[in-house]
């Protein structure tokens, strides 16, 4: 099993996806003789899983049923252990297209955290490309690698425990992209403009507080970096529904009155049937937005080396 390589059929030791609906599902690892409890059951590996294909419709003990889907970066995102504050797909998409990413790509990257967006940029690089990534906090640095492993990606990753700011990514002249996730980016931008190839290199700072993407700006002005821009993304979400309108009573035109010989003002038309209709409704289909949608996460800073 491997993030970046597709297979049909669950092996033992594989890092699976129990999908039991959109907001509800959680990774597991297959092992022989090992039970998965969810709420519509028992999930047995040696039974219901090992040796079944991907996508398979599993019954739980219960009788309820659940998918077993495999893995991939986005589904990765939305169920890995957070042992820090991650960046979802939204970030993670404009991230790879800005920093021009694609198979063969080097990219230096500083924090790994919890990895989300790593194995994202691995499967974007594989199968020639690499990723050298730098995590300050031993633990961290040492769980990324377990997992890279195990999901069958190590060969494109180098994990390096060390402190980006004061001693750089380990690699100089030959990265086409670097990504910052720090708190004082500023402080790195020396450091990813000698890791980047000669011309051209790309770089983008992700941070929570406009005064970090103030002293980092300034700091790529200092280093010769160009085409600096710094932008936030937004999600919006609509979900479509059947909404009920009333069809509004426009009245009848002069020529409907007069040949109808209806007079409104006359007093004894008033009670009319003709002035009580009843209203009727139409249904259509429309996108409500979301009562409470996702607010701020972070500005995007990017720039190129000149």
């Amino acid at each position: 099993m491997s993030f970046v390589e597709y297979g049909d059929t669950i092996k033992d030791g594989d890092t699976a996806i129990v999908f039991l609906g959109h907001e509800s599902m959680f990774p597991v690892k297959v092992q022989h003789g090992t039970v998965t409890q969810t709420k519509y059951g028992v999930i047995r590996h040696s039974t219901d899983l090992i040796g079944k294909k991907y996508g398979s419709k599993v019954t739980c003990s219960k009788g309820g049923w659940v998918f077993i889907l495999h893995p991939t970066p986005e589904l990765w995102t939305m169920n890995l252990p957070h042992r820090t504050q991650i960046l979802y797909s939204t970030d993670i998409s404009i991230i790879t297209m800005m920093l021009e990413l694609k198979p063969g790509s080097i990219v230096c990257e500083s924090g790994t955290g919890s990895g989300s967006l790593s194995h994202a940029l691995i499967r974007t690089v594989a199968p020639t490309g690499h990723l050298y990534t730098v995590e300050f906090h031993q633990q961290r640095a040492e769980k990324a690698q377990e997992e890279f492993r195990e999901h069958g990606v190590e060969h494109l990753v180098t994990v390096t425990n060390q402190d980006v700011c004061k001693n750089g990514f380990g690699v100089s002249n030959i990265a086409d992209a670097v990504f910052l996730d720090i708190p004082s980016p500023w402080e790195a931008i020396g450091h990813a403009k000698s890791a980047l190839k000669a011309e051209g290199g790309r770089i983008c700072s992700f941070s929570p507080c406009i005064e970090q993407v103030q002293r980092t700006c300034l700091a790529m002005e200092e280093y010769g970096f160009t085409e600096i821009n710094t932008l936030e993304i937004l999600l919006r979400v609509y979900n479509v529904r059947t909404i009920s309108l009333q069809i509004p009573d426009l009245g009848k035109t002069a020529e409907d009155n007069s040949s109808s010989g209806f007079d409104s003002s006359n007093p004894s038309h008033q009670g009319s049937p003709c002035a009580n209709l009843q209203q009727g409704t139409v249904q259509f289909k429309s996108g409500v937005p979301l009562r409470e949608v996702v607010g701020h996460t972070g500005y995007l800073t990017f720039a190129t080396k000149s």
